[in-house]
């Protein structure tokens, strides 16, 4: 299992914090140190589409001028933007056998990753 986040999100330190609470072993993967690549990217696109962890609540997007949120047309747009800006991601995402589970939700935790 791989879980991508930053370490200052709130929200990954609760999906974290569950985890260790819960004995899950997991890799983490530092998107502000280790970035993410295109293909990663263009792999959850397929898996889940973008709109799934285009994070549009989070005030990175919101700082966005309008003209370049106007100019997100297509995923290859939205994936380019997220590769430059990995705080646009919502988070944390993680991989466990073969499925994506994007942002914390303790319901979902129990029933994908016990």
């Amino acid at each position: 299992m791989i879980v991508y986040g930053i370490t200052n999100c709130n929200t990954v330190k609760k999906a974290l914090d569950w985890l260790k609470e819960n004995n899950v072993q997991y890799e983490f993967h530092d998107f502000k140190k280790l970035g993410i690549s295109s293909e990663k990217l263009e792999e959850w696109d397929k898996k889940a589409g973008y709109e799934k962890f285009l994070n549009k609540q989070g005030l990175t997007w919101k700082q966005l001028d309008a003209t370049l949120k106007e100019s997100i047309k297509t995923n290859k747009d939205a994936l380019q933007l997220l590769q430059q800006k990995t705080s646009m991601i919502k988070r944390p995402v993680i991989e466990h056998n073969g499925k994506l589970l994007f942002g914390f939700n303790e319901e979902t935790y129990k029933t994908e990753l016990l």
